[in-house]
């Protein structure tokens, strides 16, 4: 019994190492496939809606498609043409960067008595080499290369949803009411995770946005929608963002009060967002606790990314509904559930233990 034991959490491990292996080597194919289908759940009601319209299944999908594209170009391009602005200003920015890192520097070196930063050691002046924009510039090119095949997949993906139906029918004959019921709660899942997550990239880029155009930050378009989307990854993306939007007010502004107050509103920005807007609108629709959250945005940041980051947080909320259907693993699903009951069972255990070790202590 306890080697058929040991034999399956072996076979599981195994599993799961190599799981790992095939998804991060095959992230070039993986990654816009696994966006398809998450596009493609969020698209199928708009779609549906026209084919209800008795418009053809593949003309009701473009439409679709091309909606939202052009809502994307749209934006796309605004933010294009002020990063364009944003990067010819780059020289100079790199100047002022240089002039205020070597007053600092020297005015910290006179009040120590010695040399104690090296200017040239810290390398701070490199983040704005050509080099590194060169590199950014080609991984943004990778990036949409990879998002042109998206769209592909996203219409064949709503164009044989019946196929694909029919397959899972013949494939667990047996079981196709609870399959299917499986495959609707997930798909829901996927819907008001991305459909949620939407309205929290408006809100966030709304507020900044308000908040860099009030003190006359030139791009705050840009930076508006860098802070939204950089949200997209939980605990870490604001924060990221924050700090290249700081530096530019500090660049950019003579007096270092901008930059304070541009710390201090988009960090209760980013209170509000976690504490108030993301529990209304997307907390509540994956259900997930906040430490499976953190483990699926690491592993899905070593697997596959940003996208891995984004990707793995609604992968969670599958993987809960999934096990929840196993009566064999629904305990592993309670591990991820974000619902903590404590029973009177365990609140009489955990009084009884205090008085215990109370006792033990007075003698």
């Amino acid at each position: 019994m306890e080697s058929t034991r040991i034999q399956q959490i072996a076979y599981f491990l195994v599993t799961i190492v190599f799981g790992a292996i095939l998804l991060k080597e095959g992230a070039f194919l993986f990654v816009p496939l696994v966006w398809g289908v998450f596009f493609a759940f969020a698209l199928h009601p708009i779609a549906n809606w026209f084919e209800l319209k008795r418009i053809p299944r593949g003309i009701a999908i473009a439409i679709s498609i091309l909606l939202v594209s052009l809502i994307a170009f749209g934006i796309f391009y605004l933010l294009v043409n002020q990063m364009i602005g944003l990067l010819n200003e780059i020289p100079q920015i790199q100047l002022t960067l240089d002039s205020k890192l070597s007053s600092s520097v020297k005015e910290i070196n006179e009040l120590v008595g010695t040399d104690a930063i090296d200017l040239e050691g810290l390398g701070l002046s490199s983040l704005l080499s050509s080099e590194n924009l060169n590199n950014t510039i080609f991984q943004t090119g990778k990036s949409l290369t990879l998002a042109g095949i998206i769209p592909l997949y996203t219409f064949l993906l709503i164009y044989y949803k019946d196929f694909f139906v029919e397959f899972i029918l013949k494939l667990y004959v047996d079981k196709n009411e609870s399959i299917l019921t499986w495959a609707s709660a997930s798909g829901r899942v996927i819907q008001s995770y991305l459909s949620g997550m939407l309205k929290v990239t408006l809100i966030v880029s709304i507020l900044a946005g308000v908040f860099f155009f009030a003190i006359g930050v030139k791009y705050f378009v840009l930076f508006a929608a860098f802070i939204a989307i950089m949200n997209l990854i939980p605990y870490v993306g604001v924060f990221i963002s924050s700090v290249f939007a700081v530096l530019y007010i500090f660049l950019t502004t003579d007096s270092v009060t901008y930059p304070i107050i541009a710390i201090a509103v988009l960090w209760g920005i980013q209170l509000l967002e976690n504490n108030i807007i993301t529990p209304l609108v997307v907390g509540s629709q994956v259900k997930v606790n906040a430490l499976a959250v953190l483990l699926a945005i690491l592993i899905g940041g070593w697997l596959w990314g940003i996208s891995g980051m984004i990707l793995f947080i609604p992968f969670v909320g599958v993987l809960k509904i999934s096990l929840e259907k196993s009566s064999t693993m629904s305990a592993f699903a309670y591990l991820l559930s974000d619902d903590v009951p404590v029973s009177e069972k365990n609140e009489n255990y955990w009084k009884t233990f205090r008085r215990k070790m109370a006792k033990k202590k007075g003698n």
